[in-house]
């Protein structure tokens, strides 16, 4: 990017947080600040430069910060953090220290926003797992959200500390929440949970406790609710179930169509350029894989 463009930016960024902060009603400021949150998040996921994204994300990441501030107790700004956070941090972070740091934070405002909406889930992730199931029994769709949020800044949490056992042992936990919402809404959040179960399932082979044959009706119910528009259905199939299962076949036939594809369509723009640079590195690495 350009250093106008820079600039370019920053003026804008620096006029909206002088109209912010002129204003004294607190209303006024978390209803500007989600519908920012709201129109980034969409300006984002059309995107067709992972490079511009990746760059000018953490200034929003920080302004973010600063509305929640003013606002520390709005459970709408605290699940944008969330979201931006954990997905700046799964995406665009190499550095392990980094990510651990920022998915820390997208759990932590998750948690907080989920304790907000009930105060009986504020402890939520250190009880065990029969008291954590009767409260994950009382998702419905009135929180669904909430809790969906929850879940995926949980699961790029462990991700992130996959090193330790602690973290791993609460993979269950995440299952569950992804397995309710699914239950509840079948294709929420356009197959997203479908995805995650995907992946949950395939992390071990059958000798050691996974269940492939189950996550890969998640990575076919996936793109089944897209039509295929999501390309990263079809790459987290290849990755996780496909190269769990020595299936070359499979797996390469899902990485082709994924690289052959268009991808460009609405809030899926990004991740399908992302996935296509993935199923290239994939599919290259498929003879000495497999």
């Amino acid at each position: 990017m350009k250093l106008n463009s820079y600039k370019h930016l920053f003026n804008i960024s620096l006029a909206f947080f002088i109209v912010l902060t002129m204003s004294s009603c607190s209303s006024i400021i978390s209803s500007a600040a989600n519908k920012m949150a709201s129109n980034l998040s969409y300006t984002i996921l059309n995107s067709d430069d992972p490079k511009t994204v990746s760059d000018g994300a953490p200034a929003y990441l920080l302004l973010m910060d600063s509305f929640l501030v003013d606002s520390p107790d709005n459970p709408d700004l605290l699940q944008s953090g969330a979201g931006l956070y954990g997905a700046y941090a799964s995406i665009f972070v190499s550095d392990p220290v980094r990510a651990k740091r920022m998915s820390e934070k997208a759990l932590g405002y998750a948690e907080r926003a989920l304790c907000i909406s009930d105060k009986e889930l504020c402890q939520i992730r250190k009880q065990n797992f029969d008291i954590f199931s009767s409260y994950a029994n009382q998702i419905n769709k009135n929180n669904l959200s909430s809790w969906y949020i929850f879940g995926t800044a949980w699961a790029g949490w462990i991700k992130a500390n996959s090193s330790s056992m602690s973290a791993i042992s609460d993979l269950p936990k995440v299952t569950l929440i992804m397995s309710t919402i699914v239950e509840i809404d079948d294709s929420w959040k356009n197959g997203q949970a479908q995805l995650y179960l995907g992946v949950l399932n395939t992390l071990l082979p059958p000798a050691l406790g996974g269940k492939p044959d189950v996550g890969q009706k998640h990575f076919k119910r996936a793109i089944e609710i897209t039509r295929g528009h999501d390309l990263s259905a079809k790459v987290l199939y290849a990755e996780k179930y496909a190269r769990l299962m020595f299936n070359q076949e499979l797996h390469d036939k899902l990485l082709k169509e994924v690289i052959a594809a268009d991808p460009y369509s609405e809030n899926l723009t990004l991740m399908n350029i992302l996935a296509q640079e993935k199923a290239q590195q994939l599919l290259a690495s498929s003879h000495d894989y497999f």
